[in-house]
């Protein structure tokens, strides 16, 4: 038969996977080479088969339900994302595969090419690698049990020596030799704690011991804690601690997030002689972004890359002592990664620098925080739109855009959210809504939802990337919804929502 030309054949039978074109019916029309080496079978002999014949017996039956699913919305994708597919050997033995399917337009009518890859290489290596991670997995559970009793068993001595050292500083006369010595004694003492804890941390996080408890927490509770423990510190050198009052709700693991902030407010103290050390709070849609600034020494821009790294310690002030290991930033960095939070870092040497992180806000404190823009009470200005899309970065991106174009926005994550919004600020003018949802939820079905909730038809703009005719078919055959494909430029976006809403 000839498909599309000479030229489509050769570059078909030069195809280093496997490659099999069938018709509606499901009967092999072209097969290649390469069919013939992985399969076993001459194409010849494939040739007018049905395709069920390369596969495995379970599979045969529900083949051709898939098969006219295909037919009815053509587009190149990858065949069964997510499942484990297999095929058959002439010998009857099974191997795992990879199937990508792409129409193919004849001049005797659609067909649908399927290059076959064997994946059963990658399958051992995947086996290795789970095998290998498994082992990985026994050996740090092993590591932390040695690290929980290291731990106790490091610190005794170490308790010990502090009681015995607070023994001598009472029974020592006052300004001499001994008191002296128990005075430096102390101050030795409270380093090698210091030391030891923070080496004890870095063990936990590289043996995989320290395991996030997320939740809802308060900044404000963090930021008294940590201005109650530096500030007489930041007194003692001269230096104003400046403490923000933040209201604001997050979502982490607030003593893992305690141990960051602490660390770069320690840090922030340790490296400026004058001036002040700031934690402050910076308001984001989706987050909240936590500074920490100083005037102090600075770090110069070759070495703001390499701060984070074990043992890094910046250049010291005149006459300032040696402290610590250099470990403090690291273990930012590493608690920072265990938790997603994003860290970055602004310095300028001797104006001293600033320390961001940034924490996801709670979902029930963005509600109160955006009182401001409820749909109920908020002035209405362009419109008020709800948006619909489980891909956060996306979703905020799109809000962000429209209210600089003076729209009041709500972001709804799935179908339940929507309806929980619908309950909370009232009914939006819009609703602008993605196809593919969470949990095999398609859009057309999420804007019935919010409708139905709403008791009324809020117009809607779906946004896909799905322009197979089914979906566009479907989406046409609801009233006042109208379709944009990805990728959707903010013009075009504007001047459909402002068609739209008249």
């Amino acid at each position: 038969m000839e498909l599309t030309g000479q030229l489509a054949s050769d570059l078909l039978e030069a195809a280093p996977d496997p490659t099999v074109i069938v018709d509606r019916a499901g009967t092999i029309v072209f097969a290649n080479a390469r069919v013939e080496e992985v399969f076993g079978y001459g194409r010849e002999a494939l040739i007018g088969q049905a395709i069920e014949i390369l596969l495995p017996e379970r599979f045969r039956a529900v083949h051709p339900r898939h098969r006219r699913a295909f037919f009815a919305g053509p587009h190149s994708r990858p065949m069964g994302a997510g499942l484990e597919l297999y095929g058959l050997r002439k010998n009857g033995e099974e191997f795992p595969v990879e199937i990508s399917l792409s129409p193919l337009q004849t001049a005797d009518g659609l067909l649908v090419s399927s290059a076959i890859r064997d994946i059963t290489r990658r399958k051992a290596t995947e086996r290795e690698l789970i095998e290998a991670r498994n082992e990985a997995d026994r050996a740090n559970r092993a590591k932390s049990a040695f690290l929980a009793a290291a731990s106790h068993d490091l610190r005794q001595p170490l308790q010990t020596l502090t009681l015995l050292n607070g023994a001598l500083a009472r029974i020592a006369a006052p300004e001499s030799k001994a008191a002296s010595i128990a005075a430096n004694e102390a101050a030795a003492l409270g380093s090698m704690a210091e030391l030891l804890n923070t080496l004890l941390d870095v063990s936990k996080l590289e043996a995989g011991a320290v395991k996030p408890n997320i939740e809802d927490c308060s900044v404000r509770e963090i930021f008294a804690r940590l201005q109650s423990q530096f500030a007489a510190h930041a007194e003692a050198k001269g230096l104003k601690l400046i403490v923000d009052d933040c209201d604001d709700t997050v979502r982490t693991d607030p003593t893992l997030l305690q141990q960051i902030v602490q660390n770069l407010v320690a840090n922030a103290i340790r490296y400026t002689t004058r001036g002040l050390v700031q934690l402050r709070c910076l308001h984001e849609q989706a987050f909240l972004r936590i500074e920490v600034a100083d005037t102090g020494i600075g770090i110069p821009p070759a070495e703001l890359e390499s701060i984070f790294e074990e043992f890094y310690q910046a250049e010291r002030a005149p006459g300032q002592r040696r402290e610590g290991l250099g470990l403090g930033l690291s273990i930012v960095r590493r608690v920072a990664e265990l938790l997603e939070h994003p860290v970055a870092v602004e310095s300028e040497p001797a104006r001293g620098s600033r320390f961001t992180v940034q924490v996801p806000r709670a979902a029930g404190r963005q509600a109160a925080d955006n009182s401001e823009a409820t749909l109920r009470t908020a002035p209405r200005r362009g419109g008020a739109i709800m948006i619909v899309d489980d891909d956060e970065a996306v979703a905020q991106a799109t809000a962000m855009f429209l209210d600089a174009v003076d729209f009041v926005t709500v972001v709804a994550t799935g179908i339940d959210a929507a309806r929980h919004w619908l309950g909370e600020l009232g009914v939006p003018d819009l609703v602008i809504c993605d196809y593919h949802l969470a949990n095999g939820i398609d859009g057309l079905a999420a804007i019935a939802s919010i409708r139905e909730a709403a008791g009324r038809r809020i117009p809607a703009i779906l946004i896909t990337g799905d322009t197979s005719a089914a979906v566009l078919e479907a989406a046409h055959g609801i009233d006042d919804c109208h379709v944009l494909s990805k990728p959707v430029e903010t013009d075009e976006l504007l001047t459909r929502i402002r068609h739209v809403l008249g």
